[in-house]
């Protein structure tokens, strides 16, 4: 089977059309009792009605089964062409769940909800299908029987002795929005089967009969009846305002214990029925045993079957570790408020002096927890393993190291005879010789072999007659039995010992794993670090090639691989369009999917998303391809991970929104400044140049010359000041979003700066201003229309915050290959604290915000990017004796001379 075989389209194509972000469609199931009791026709009737009110309604996949009222109904219905599936030399037509979603309808009609699709579709099963389209938001019509329904297999074989094959979990049924039953009399549908309104000629007579009688129908009709009232009574609690009230501590809890079991199954269904009529919470506990490393491959496969089918019905699967059975399960039902237990009865009888058993032990530590036992009914599964197969194999390294103790112990016995030491000091060391076997073999085979092999041997070569395994003296089977019994004991103490040890290595490996990955996590400094230390640790843990998926911008990024040590990953086999399909799938569906699941199943790679809540954050590749699958202890501590993941995820999602909400509050409160000190610097050249403008208007003919000379160079000196500062807020928006554009020249600072004294503050003549090259041919590289800018806004600067009749002076030299350029002055100075902040954005010299005095601030901050966008520094220091000096260098260009 190929993954790819899906149609006429790859896994990638299969995901075309899939919508996100929408409602989630509603469910509504015709259920009947029996096949032949008009589900289908009841379904196409509704759709005809909805048909008429204008709704778009598509037929997904309809059961005729080449009944002409069937056919007659689908007339008017737009069908959707099923998909050709091989399978074994023959072709079978499947829903196209892809065309489906491409062709999205309102409402789409699906027969036989618990059908099992041909291997090659996307899903094992066609309720997964309908789990997709509803998150697609279709509404989705579709029948099933009554035996369909999981918790009721049992119920349903005690009455007809057959077992559904295909079934469906509660949770499906508990899940639909609207539950409708379609009845009619078992006389009735009897009369239908012998008229041929029900099965084909060729049906299978022996199955027929089985189920088509007045009796099975009757009792199937009640539960039916039963099933259909139970669901409408939970729908209408969900709906009512009073459920919302309930506390929650108020609800039963139903815990089922888990086991390896085939019959098992049995009472996790029996359980999640339990906790659908109390409407409590239903939790499955698994406790692991020593013993559960020891399970058969099919014991293994079954214990995964179990905790799969408990996970379909609805359940919260918990494991807990210990070799004290009962114990485990009373401190967890406890801890979590357990109210009713639900457990399997063994087929098994003690035998002579056995222990209690687990339902004893439980009723004496959970006095006040109702405990339920489920008996089995079908003995047969349940036979003992023979004898043989109830001990590992035999190990011939354990076997040697067994038969090599049990010579030293025998050559330490005869030195000591030799030596005149009593038998019990020989005894003693034969019980050492048991208690060191137990500790270096596996099994406890080997340690009931070597007590016995002791005596035996004790008794051969030092009681008399030597060298035969008689006893003259009366008291030596009295001395062997102690022998025995001390030895089996010690063996059996030490074989616990050893077990317990082991079992507290793993649960410290478990909390040292789980330590170290959240210490890691947290140290990450970013997303893709944290991603990074999840898969080495994953890999660590699981020993298997990982591949992580982050998520950008709603999409997955290229995969990360991280191969397991000394393997080779070919990425195209694991990251390739198909793969990379499935990784998509569970990322808008925030499911699992892949290998050991039934959705993909047919991928190399398991996949789980990486999430927190409903926010997918990342997608994780187990690699499974000839690999075994996970065991319980690997599964439970990679979710553990996993959920880790999300969260340090997560907390790095809300570190960065909070930055960015912060830079927006920053962003907002530079706006408003900004707007605050444009709204002051405006207005008041703005006024100057309007009243200046009015009074030349108005009072023309009486103004002298001078007095007009004075108001004309007044609007200009504030018309030269506006032309500044928008000059500065266009150079300042174009380096904020990186548009403007440098022309590098070769120019002569001589020049630079005379162009610059030329458009200072006219107040500029009330100031000593004095300029000094140490050549008069200095050139530096630099675009002078904006170096300009910056010496009017440093000169501008010093002329404002000096007083009157102060010497200010612009000085270039070369360093180097450096331009030195300074503009100092012998005013007051600046303080330390305000030269920290002289170059900010909106600072002003005495700290008065930009409507306190004219000036924005944004000169000096200007110059800043200026300088910097020319590959120079800027800065500021004290003058000698007083004063302050700014600075900035530029790169120099040495002079060409042409003769």
């Amino acid at each position: 089977m190929e993954i790819n075989q899906t149609g006429d389209g790859s896994i990638l194509e299969q995901l075309t059309g899939m919508k996100t972000g929408q409602r989630r469609g509603r469910l509504k199931i015709f259920i009947g009792y029996a096949p032949g009791a008009g589900k289908t026709c009841a379904m196409l009737k509704a759709a005809h009605e909805e048909q008429k009110e204008g709704t778009d309604v598509v037929g997904g996949f309809i059961e005729t089964h080449a009944r002409p009222d069937t056919l007659a109904m689908l007339e008017g219905l737009e069908l959707v062409p099923p998909i050709k599936m091989s399978y074994e030399a023959s072709v079978i037509p499947e829903f196209d769940l892809d065309r489906a979603l491409q062709r999205s309808p309102e409402l789409i009609l699906l027969d036989d909800l618990a059908h099992a699709n041909t291997a090659g579709c996307r899903h094992k099963k066609r309720y997964q299908d309908v789990e997709e389209l509803l998150r697609a938001g279709i509404h989705v019509y579709t029948t099933i029987n009554v035996q369909q329904i999981e918790s009721l297999t049992d119920i349903v074989y005690s009455i007809t002795g057959m077992t559904v094959q295909e079934r469906i979990p509660d949770s499906v049924f508990d899940s639909a929005d609207q539950v409708e039953l379609v009845d009619i009399e078992p006389n009735d549908l009897i009369d239908r089967l012998h008229k041929g309104k029900i099965y084909r000629e060729n049906a299978d007579e022996q199955a027929i009969g089985q189920l088509f009688t007045q009796e099975k129908l009757t009792a199937l009709r009640e539960i039916a009846l039963r099933n259909t009232a139970s669901q409408l009574n939970r729908i209408a609690i969900q709906i009512s305002e009073q459920a919302k009230k309930n506390d929650y501590d108020t609800k039963d809890h139903i815990l089922v214990c888990l086991s390896s079991a085939a019959s098992n199954k049995k009472v996790i269904r029996a359980a999640a029925r339990m906790a659908e009529a109390f409407h409590g919470q239903f939790t499955a506990l698994f406790v692991e045993t020593p013993q559960t490393q020891k399970l058969t491959q099919k014991n293994k496969t079954e214990l995964r079957d179990n905790l799969r089918l408990a996970e379909q019905m609805g359940a919260n699967i918990a494991t807990v570790y210990g070799e004290d059975v009962p114990g485990q399960i009373a401190e967890y039902a406890k801890t979590s408020r357990v109210s009713k237990i639900v457990l399997g009865r063994s087929p098994f009888k003690k035998r002579g002096y056995a222990k209690s058993n687990l339902v004893d032990k439980l009723t004496t530590l959970l006095p006040n927890i109702e405990i339920y036992i489920i008996p089995y009914t079908q003995p047969s599964f349940y036979k003992r393993l023979p004898l043989y197969a109830r001990y590992p194999k035999l190990s011939l390294a354990d076997t040697n190291k067994t038969i090599a103790i049990l010579v030293v112990c025998t050559l330490i016995g005869i030195w000591f005879r030799y030596l005149g030491f009593l038998e019990s000091n020989i005894i003693t060391v034969y019980i050492l010789g048991v208690l060191l076997s137990a500790i270096v073999t596996k099994g406890r085979v080997y340690s009931a072999v070597s007590s016995v092999m002791s005596v035996l041997v004790f008794n051969y070569f030092f009681t008399e007659p030597y060298y035969s395994l008689n006893a003259y003296e009366a008291g030596y089977p009295v001395t062997f039995l102690v022998m025995l019994a001390a030895s089996f004991i010690t063996s059996t103490l030490t074989m616990r010992v050893s077990e317990q040890a082991r079992q507290s290595a793993q649960k410290a490996y478990r909390t040292e794993v789980l330590l170290e990955t959240s210490r890691k996590l947290q140290q990450a400094k970013d997303s893709p670090a944290i991603i990074d230390e999840m898969a080495r640790q994953m890999v660590k843990l699981l020993d298997r090639t990982v591949i992580f998926y982050s998520v950008q911008e709603g999409a997955l990024s290229a995969p990360l691989i991280f191969p397991k040590e000394g393997s080779e990953v070919d990425p195209h086999t694991y990251t390739g369009s198909n793969e990379r399909a499935v990784a998509d799938w569970v990322l808008k569906n925030n499911k699992r999917a892949g290998a050991t699941t039934d959705t993909f199943f047919g991928a190399n790679c398991l996949y789980h998303a990486v999430r927190g809540g409903d926010t997918v954050f990342a997608v994780a590749a187990i690699v499974m391809e000839q690999e075994e699958p996970l065991e319980v202890f690997e599964k439970g501590l990679m979710i553990a991970m996993l959920g880790e993941c999300a969260l340090a995820l997560e907390k790095e999602k809300l570190n960065e929104k909070q930055k960015e909400i912060s830079m927006q509050i920053q962003q907002e409160h530079l706006r408003a400044n900004l707007l605050r000190s444009i709204s002051h610097d405006l207005r008041t050249p703005l006024t100057s140049i309007s009243g200046n403008a009015g009074i030349l208007v108005g009072n023309s003919g009486v103004l002298s010359e001078e007095q007009k000379k004075g108001l004309y160079t007044d609007i200009y000196d504030d018309s030269i000041w506006l032309i500044h500062l928008v000059e500065n807020l266009l150079s300042i928006s174009r380096i904020e979003n990186g548009t403007l554009n440098l022309n590098f020249q070769a120019e002569l600072m001589e020049e630079v700066i005379s162009e610059a004294l030329l458009h200072v503050n006219r107040n500029s003549e009330k100031h000593v201003i004095h300029t000094k090259l140490d050549d008069e041919l200095l050139m530096a590289r630099m675009d002078s229309r904006l170096i300009v800018q910056v010496l009017i806004n440093i000169v501008d600067n010093a002329i404002k915050y000096t007083q009157q009749g102060s010497h200010i002076t612009v000085s270039a030299r070369q360093d180097g290959h450096r331009v030195i350029v300074e503009i100092s002055d012998d005013g007051p100075g600046i303080s330390e604290e305000a030269k920290a902040r002289l170059f900010e954005m909106f600072y002003t010299a005495n700290n008065i915000r930009g409507d306190g005095r004219r000036g924005l601030g944004l000169g000096l901050s200007l110059c800043k990017s200026i300088v910097n966008a020319h590959g120079g520094t800027i800065g500021v220091r004290d003058n000698v004796p007083k004063g302050t000096v700014f600075y900035f260098t530029l790169h120099a260009e040495e002079v060409n001379v042409h003769e």
